[in-house]
C-alpha cells in the first residue's frame, strides 16, 4: 500500500500553463494511488480574481482527460482553495498565512508545507523572502520545502544571486530545483543499469569505453516560446540543465549508498572534474547552429518575436572532457537542437574495439568488427539495446552486428509515472535524489559560461542547417576530427 503524505501545497502561478498541463494531472495521479488522499490541501495563488469554486472548475477541467471517474475528480478538487495574490504585496501574505493555518487544522497536516513557485524566475527570491518574513513557514515538527522551476539564472553570477536570495529563507536541503528530465523513467534507469550490473560497471571507464554520446533532438521549432528562447538559446535552455544532469549521472562514481546526499555528492565530484575550456578549446570543441527555411517552414530569424539579426543558437554540439582517473581521455559528445530529423532523447555508450581483430585474417573478406554500443532510449521509446558482434549464418566465417534489445511495451509505458508525478512525490517524501543541488548548478554554469563568452565575441554564419537534418555539418566534423562518428545518423 502507498504511504499517504500529509502536506499543504501552496502553488504560486496556479492559473499558469505549467500548472494546468502538468501539475494538476500529476497530483491527480498521486491522489488516485493514495499518495495524497484525505490529509492534503492546495492553495492556488495568482493575480486572477478567482474564488474556490471557479478554481476547482479549472482544476477539474485540466484533469478531465486523465480520468473518467467524475466523483473521484470532484473529491480531488475539493481539496483546492484559491487566494488572489500579488507576490510583491506584503499584506497579501497575511491572508495566505491565515488560510494556511486554517487548512492545516482542517486536514490535520502537521505543519507540513510545500511552496511551489511556478512563475518567472525574477519572482523566486521575492516570494522566498516574503514567505519567511511574513511567517508562512511552519514551526515545530512540520517540514517546509521550496520548489522552483528552471531556469536557475542565465549565467553563474545571476544563478548565485538567486541562490543567495533563496538561501536567506530556506536551507539547501529544503530547496528542490525541478528539472523534469530527472523524473523520466530511463534517466533514473541510468543508475540501475550502471550500478546494478557487473558487466557494465566493471567496464564503465576509459579503459573500455571509447566515447559516450548524448542526443536531445526536437522536431519542432521555437513555436510560441520565441520571445523566451531568443534570450536563452540551446546552450542555456538545454545544455546547462538537462544535458549536464544526464552527463553527471553517466560520469559519476558509484555512491556509498543509494540516497540523495551520496548521489548528489558524486555528481558534484564529477562536474568539478569537468574541464573548463579556454578560448581556443571552447572554439574547437563546441559548435552552434541556427535553422534555415525549408518549404513552408520559416527560418529562425523569420519567426514571430525573433530579431532579424538574431545570433541565438537553435543547435549545439560539443565535446566534454573529464580530468579524473575514470574518464581521462574519453570524450563525452553532446548535441541538442530544434527542427531536427525527429524528436528523441538517447544515450549511446561506445565501447572500444578488441585490440586484435582475429577474424580479419588475409583473404578472409571479413568486414572489420563493429564497436559494442549500449544505447539507452529515453524518449519516445523507453528501453535499451546492446550491439554485439556475432557470426552470420552464411557459408564461411563472417561476423555481423546484432542487437540485443529491450523496449517497454505501450501498456507498461502508459502505466509508468510521468516526470512531474514522480518529482512531486519525491518532494512530499523529502527525497532530493532527482533534483539539482546548488553545487551542481554552479559547476554547470561555470562550464557553460565559458562557451557563451567565446561565442559572444564571434560572428556566426547563420543559418547553417536545414530542418529535418541532424544539425550543421560542423557537428559531424567535430567527431570526424577524432576519427569518430555519431551512432545515430541519418541515412545518406
Amino acid at each position: 500500500m502507498p504511504t499517504e503524505r500529509r502536506s499543504l501545497i501552496m502553488l504560486f502561478g496556479a492559473t499558469g500553463d505549467l500548472a494546468t498541463r502538468k501539475l494538476y494531472p500529476a497530483m491527480l495521479k498521486l491522489f488516485e494511488k493514495g499518495n495524497i488522499r484525505d490529509h492534503f490541501a492546495v492553495i492556488g495563488t495568482s493575480r486572477y480574481k478567482f474564488d474556490d469554486e471557479k478554481y476547482r472548475e479549472m482544476v477539474m477541467k485540466s484533469v478531465s482527460k486523465e480520468s473518467t471517474n467524475k466523483k473521484q475528480i470532484a473529491d480531488f478538487a475539493s481539496h483546492f482553495y484559491f487566494v488572489t495574490h500579488d507576490v510583491t504585496d506584503l499584506e497579501h501574505y497575511s491572508v495566505l498565512r491565515d488560510k494556511a493555518n486554517e487548512l492545516d487544522k482542517k486536514y490535520e497536516l502537521n505543519g507540513n508545507r510545500v511552496f511551489y513557485i511556478s512563475m518567472a524566475p525574477n519572482f523566486f527570491g521575492t516570494v522566498a523572502k516574503n514567505l519567511k518574513a511574513q511567517h508562512l513557514l511552519s514551526e515545530g515538527n512540520g517540514f517546509n520545502r521550496l520548489v522552483i522551476e528552471k531556469p536557475f539564472g542565465r549565467d553563474f553570477e545571476s544563478a548565485k544571486q538567486l541562490n543567495d536570495d533563496l538561501s536567506n529563507a530556506f536551507d539547501e536541503d529544503q530547496i528542490f530545483r525541478i528539472d523534469h528530465y530527472l523524473g523520466k523513467e530511463m534517466i533514473q534507469n541510468i543508475e540501475a543499469i550502471r550500478f546494478g550490473n557487473t558487466i557494465f560497471e566493471a567496464l564503465w571507464n576509459n579503459r573500455y569505453i571509447d566515447n559516450i554520446q548524448v542526443t536531445l533532438a526536437e522536431k519542432l521549432g521555437v513555436e510560441e516560446r520565441a520571445g523566451y528562447y531568443d534570450n536563452s538559446g540551446a546552450l542555456r535552455d538545454m545544455v546547462q540543465n538537462h544535458i549536464m544532469q544526464i552527463v553527471s549521472l553517466l560520469a559519476m562514481e558509484q555512491p556509498v549508498a543509494f540516497k540523495d546526499t551520496d548521489i548528489r555528492a558524486e555528481k558534484v565530484k564529477a562536474l568539478r572534474s569537468l574541464r573548463v575550456y579556454n578560448v581556443a578549446e571552447a572554439s574547437s570543441n563546441f559548435v552552434r547552429g541556427q535553422y534555415a527555411a525549408v518549404g513552408n517552414d520559416k527560418e529562425y530569424r523569420e519567426e514571430d518575436g525573433v530579431p532579424k539579426d538574431s545570433n541565438t543558437e537553435t543547435f549545439v554540439a560539443g565535446k566534454l572532457m573529464f580530468d579524473n582517473y575514470r574518464w581521462s581521455g574519453t570524450p563525452f559528445y553532446i548535441r541538442t537542437g530544434k527542427k531536427l530529423a525527429d524528436k528523441f532523447t538517447r544515450v549511446d555508450v561506445v565501447f572500444k574495439k578488441p585490440l586484435v581483430d582475429i577474424f580479419a585474417f588475409p583473404q578472409s573478406g571479413s568486414t572489420p568488427l563493429n564497436a559494442n554500443v549500449l544505447t539507452i532510449f529515453i524518449e519516445p521509446n523507453q528501453g535499451f539495446s546492446l550491439m554485439v558482434n556475432a557470426k552470420n549464418s552464411e557459408q564461411g566465417f563472417h561476423t555481423e552486428p546484432v542487437q540485443l534489445q529491450f523496449l517497454e511495451d505501450s501498456k507498461r509505458t502508459k502505466e509508468t509515472p510521468q516526470p512531474y508525478e514522480r518529482l512531486i512525490h519525491d518532494v512530499l517524501k523529502g527525497d532530493g535524489t532527482n533534483f539539482a543541488s546548488w553545487p551542481e548548478v554552479a559547476s554547470a554554469w561555470k562550464f557553460v559560461d565559458q562557451i557563451r563568452r567565446v561565442w559572444d565575441i564571434q560572428q556566426p554564419m547563420f543559418p547553417n542547417y536545414i530542418p529535418g537534418s541532424m544539425g550543421p555539418v560542423s557537428a559531424d566534423e567535430l567527431l570526424a576530427r577524432d576519427h569518430r562518428e555519431w551512432v545515430y545518423k541519418l541515412n545518406k
